[in-house]
């Protein structure tokens, strides 16, 4: 018994000390994430790392990503995006604590991962500095880098950033160009029904292409116009008219 706990200890004292020096690496590899809080960044990785999938494939598609400030962009995305996404947003310090416990006691009952609690800022640090990738070194860094942006970045320039450069569909980067695309109108003038369609969008956008018949997507749709509606943001009767109204794509 003492051989195994004096295995155990040091298994855990190695740990400890790799995680250690883990964090002051991922701390030292990143520019420095307080300039976001002015500075618009000019790439992401997650862009990087498409436009080498498209390059492998031998294809080359023209980015398009119209920077849009938080003032110019419609309440009703907001809403939608933050209550679907990350109904604490404005209360967390980047991490949802009570969010991950209660995706975990989910996925246990059913034996599988189908929730997750990553936070607005969590999915931000990703998209803009790490991989898709579910390593739990890349969650660690994601937590790491997570609690220093929220330390020196106010919430609404973390939401603006995230609005700004998040995938909306092949090659379509942000709420500006995602809102012509698919409505052929300005991200200020989008409505309850838009915004949860493009809301819907944001798990995987490739898969939840709105120009397909895609029941999984206006299920979630749906959903969001729900927490809309139980957030308060929206009355019951514009939840009801939102939920019948046929969306015209251009």
């Amino acid at each position: 018994m003492r051989r195994i706990f004096r295995i155990l200890g040091w298994t855990a004292l190695w740990t400890v000390l790799f995680l250690a020096l883990y964090t002051l690496l991922c701390l030292f590899s990143v520019p420095d994430l307080c300039d976001l809080d002015k500075k618009n960044p000019k790439t992401t990785a997650f862009i990087e790392n498409r436009k080498e999938e498209l390059a492998e494939h031998g294809l080359k598609r023209k980015i398009d990503q119209r920077w849009t400030p938080l003032s110019a962009i419609s309440k009703n995305l907001k809403n939608a995006v933050v209550v679907t996404e990350d109904p604490n947003f404005t209360h967390h310090h980047g991490i949802d604590f009570f969010a991950i416990r209660m995706a975990m006691e989910r996925n246990l009952e059913e034996g599988e991962i189908v929730s997750g609690a990553s936070t607005i800022t969590q999915q931000l640090m990703k998209n803009m500095y790490l991989s898709p990738s579910r390593n739990p070194l890349r969650k660690w860094k994601e937590g790491i880098l997570t609690l220093r942006v929220e330390r020196c970045v106010k919430k609404n320039r973390l939401l603006e950033l995230y609005l700004n450069v998040i995938e909306w569909g092949e090659s379509v980067y942000g709420i500006e160009a995602a809102s012509r695309k698919y409505f052929g109108k300005s991200a200020s003038s989008l409505d309850p029904a838009e915004s949860a369609l493009l809301t819907a969008m944001i798990p995987n956008p490739i898969v939840y292409n709105p120009y397909r018949y895609n029941p999984r997507l206006l299920k979630r749709k749906n959903l969001t116009l729900k927490l809309m509606w139980r957030a308060g943001m929206l009355s019951k009767s514009r939840y009801q008219e939102s939920v019948r109204q046929k969306i015209r794509l251009r």
